[in-house]
């Protein structure tokens, strides 16, 4: 693993955030721990921070790394929807972080199944102790429900023709690796419509990387519940890297900053309904071009704040 690994929009991440020494942070999405050094680091010398990862190997990586921090970081396994059970003993007096995306040293890593650039098995499982994996998907579901992740998840709009040349394939044999199909999903989309600049099989990955890990469902089960341990003028920050989670997180922080379901004629408000958090961002902040030029996978995050009222 890379001892540089770079966290995505770290200077933004700080600047909402604003950790400060004596307050108490999560990391929902712990991975290789580059945030939670910043914050620590940040928080001196009495802030606290529990980072929460599925992920073993990241787990283990980042207590490592974060080791010269000592009873000031904590790191618990378990996935970041289940927050309010996982961090039941901890105040969130300063913040929350969640960076929902794979990290690059997870893609570079050939035997989890998320890269097309490397041949490994077909994956894609976050928490490797689940049984479903992106191989049983395409080797198994029918064709119907292939298209309809390909379609919905991935965003794809050759989902049919790509469904169409899964199941072909997979009736000479099992499809066994990441680049065997992201070669038949690359024969199924006519060359002229490539996208610039990603493999053609981006999107189709994406689509059933989303389903394994079932990372939409989780998101919509963590945002109320991390809103709802935070303290007053503690922050909940996320970082998204499709339109299909920030569309969520969008859709969530709006309604939770104004949940008024009076009719807009309405002179005053009489559902008696009233904000508990405040939107800190009102649209997205996303990277800078001089992050982007030296980090590449930055230049679809956005990052969305609200605090507690």
């Amino acid at each position: 693993m890379n001892e540089k690994h770079v966290p995505v929009l770290s200077h933004e991440v700080i600047a909402v955030l604003n950790p400060k020494p004596g307050k108490n942070y999560i990391d929902a999405t712990l991975g290789f721990g580059g945030h939670s050094e910043l914050i620590l680091e940040a928080t001196n010398p009495d802030g606290r921070l529990l980072g929460i990862d599925q992920d073993e190997n990241a787990l283990a990586y980042a207590t490592e790394r974060l080791k010269p921090y000592g009873e000031r970081f904590q790191a618990i396994q378990g996935n970041f929807s289940e927050i309010e059970e996982l961090a039941s003993d901890c105040k969130v007096t300063g913040g929350i972080l969640a960076d929902i995306g794979v990290s690059s040293v997870q893609l570079d890593e050939a035997e989890r199944g998320f890269s097309f650039s490397k041949p490994g098995p077909l994956d894609m499982r976050m928490d490797r102790s689940q049984p479903l994996t992106a191989g049983e998907i395409v080797n198994t579901w029918e064709e119907s429900k292939i298209m309809k992740i390909i379609r919905e998840y991935g965003e794809e709009r050759f989902a049919n023709r790509i469904t169409s040349h899964i199941v072909e394939a997979r009736t000479n044999g099992h499809i066994e690796t990441t680049t065997e199909l992201a070669e038949i999903v690359a024969s199924a989309i006519p060359r002229k419509f490539w996208p610039k600049g990603i493999n053609p099989a981006t999107r189709t990955f994406q689509g059933l990387r989303i389903a394994v890990n079932d990372e939409l469902t989780v998101l919509t089960r963590f945002l109320p519940a991390a809103t709802n341990i935070l303290q007053p003028g503690a922050r909940l920050a996320v970082i998204t890297f499709h339109s299909l989670e920030d569309r969520i997180v969008k859709n969530f922080m709006r309604e939770r900053a104004n949940p008024c379901t009076c009719p807009p004629q309405f002179p005053k408000c009489i559902c008696d309904k009233t904000a508990d958090i405040k939107l800190v961002t009102k649209k997205p902040v996303a990277a800078t071009e001089t992050e982007i030029s030296t980090n590449p996978r930055a230049r679809s995050a956005k990052l969305r704040v609200i605090e507690k009222l």
